[in-house]
């Protein structure tokens, strides 16, 4: 008897388990995909956007530098220049018996990243600095290179081909030349004169970098805006590696025999990682935009966002406290994602939207931070991406939010601004020149608002 039972109890058991247990397929078939954010939706909590200047940027060790004129019928216009370091190609360089110089091409690799019409006709000029540019420590996106304005060392007059491959003469001494396929590049003509007059003139100072940067101190590069038409363009270059440079082709005397002559190209690096290279970057603000800068407690339909320095937004949840309180509690945000309509018809070719924005807050030091939701900038997730469907953004702000509700962290201020498509940009952004026009709160049609979904606690 006493097995029977105690045989029935695992029986009893077991059919227990059993009808407790629920196939892995099955589990969470039950929810409803579309209800797995709870909560109420409000999307009536005013958002303040305000147009205001960025601040100046180093332009020290750039990822990609600026050069180019840009005339943008909305914003006005910008231009960037550049002012570079040119390097021995090794100390105690000698050009040789009786060296005449041929030719001299300033070599500009172009990097990823341009911005504008490249089809315009730009009129780029090289100078010679006045100042020896590897002896400064600063090199902010407003500081402006001086450079000797009365010698024209080179000029490039054409279109800009950002992603065009060359085919170039490779000169080979002593053999014949070879045909060569180069990346895209920018190729300056300079004058033989020019190069005469400052590299062979004083042999001097050949006898290392420090002598050499000292004597020629540099090149700049600028667009002649008068002889460029059309809209413009913004190009970006790659500075930092090997294809940058001051190529020279000279002749001298053969080493065997003193009636032969031998054709030499030697390059002059222009390297960023060795000596600096610098950009300037300057705005001139249509009518609309400066109104705006010069009247920032006006509330405007849209605000203006601009690459290289240029425009930012200061935004702000004025009554987001009003809103709490008139729920008569505390909530859980469950979700809060801001979104940012770009105005319409000001997205006209080759004026594109900005493919990708920045969202940040300064803390108490007046630093800027990431807000506590951007916890991978690489990551799609936290968005800022530029929708061509829906033609807006969308920033995930849930925990910033939440704070910003719980008093947990203080608005120092909060800001938006562009960003490179490849890289997300804390920093005054300088290696990308698009721009944005946004709809703000009270605009009609295309907005920026704050969708909050949240639970209420009793």
């Amino acid at each position: 008897m006493k097995f029977i039972k105690l045989d029935l109890l695992t029986l009893l058991i077991g059919l227990f388990l059993f009808a407790s247990c629920k196939s892995s397929n099955t589990i969470g078939l039950d929810v409803d995909p579309a209800t797995a954010i709870q909560g109420t939706l409000v999307d009536s909590v005013t958002v303040d956007t305000k147009t205001v200047t960025d601040e100046p940027a180093s332009t020290a060790a750039l990822l990609r530098y600026p050069l180019g004129f840009l005339n943008d019928p909305i914003l006005g216009t910008t231009e960037a220049s550049l002012a570079m370091s040119v390097n021995l190609p090794s100390n105690k360089y000698t050009f040789g018996t009786n060296p005449t110089i041929d030719s001299a091409v300033l070599v500009l690799p172009y990097s990823t990243e341009f911005y504008g019409d490249s089809t315009s006709t730009y009129s780029v000029d090289v100078h010679q600095l006045t100042t020896d540019i590897s002896e400064q420590t600063s090199f902010k996106s407003d500081h402006e290179w001086a450079y000797d304005a009365t010698t024209l060392a080179g000029n490039y007059t054409g279109i800009i081909k950002p992603n065009t491959p060359l085919k170039i003469t490779n000169v080979v001494t002593g053999k014949a030349d070879t045909l060569g396929k180069v990346s895209a590049q920018m190729r300056i003509k300079l004058d033989p004169e020019f190069v005469r007059n400052t590299i062979l003139k004083d042999t001097s100072i050949l006898k290392n970098n420090a002598f050499f940067t000292a004597g020629f101190k540099g090149l700049h590069v600028s667009i002649n805006k008068e002889k460029t038409t059309g809209t413009g363009g913004i190009a970006f270059f790659s500075m930092a590696g090997a294809d940058s440079k001051l190529e020279i082709y000279y002749k001298k005397q053969n080493a065997t025999t003193s009636t032969a002559r031998d054709t030499v190209e030697v390059n002059f690096p222009i390297k960023s990682t060795s000596n600096p290279v610098a950009a300037t970057v300057k705005h001139s603000y249509s009518t609309d935009v400066s109104t705006q800068l010069a009247n920032p407690a006006v509330k405007y339909p849209v605000t203006y966002l601009q690459g290289l320095t240029g425009l930012r937004n200061k935004i702000s949840f004025p009554h987001l406290a009003s809103f709490i309180k008139n729920l008569g509690g505390k909530i859980v945000i469950n979700k809060a994602e801001l979104v940012i309509d770009v105005s319409s018809g000001t997205d006209v070719s080759p004026f594109v939207p900005a493919p990708r924005l920045a969202l940040y807050t300064y803390d108490i030091a007046g630093v800027r931070a990431n807000i506590k939701d951007n916890i991978n900038p690489a990551s799609s997730l936290y968005g800022g991406f530029y929708n061509t469907t829906n033609k807006n953004y969308k920033f995930i702000v849930t925990s910033y939010l939440q704070q910003l509700i719980d008093g947990t962290a203080i608005d120092y201020g909060t800001y938006l601004s562009t960003s490179a498509s490849t890289e997300f940009d804390l920093t005054p952004p300088i290696t990308s020149a698009s721009r944005s026009v946004i709809g703000s709160y009270g605009n009609p049609t295309n907005k920026v608002k704050l969708n909050i979904y949240y639970t209420k606690i009793n």
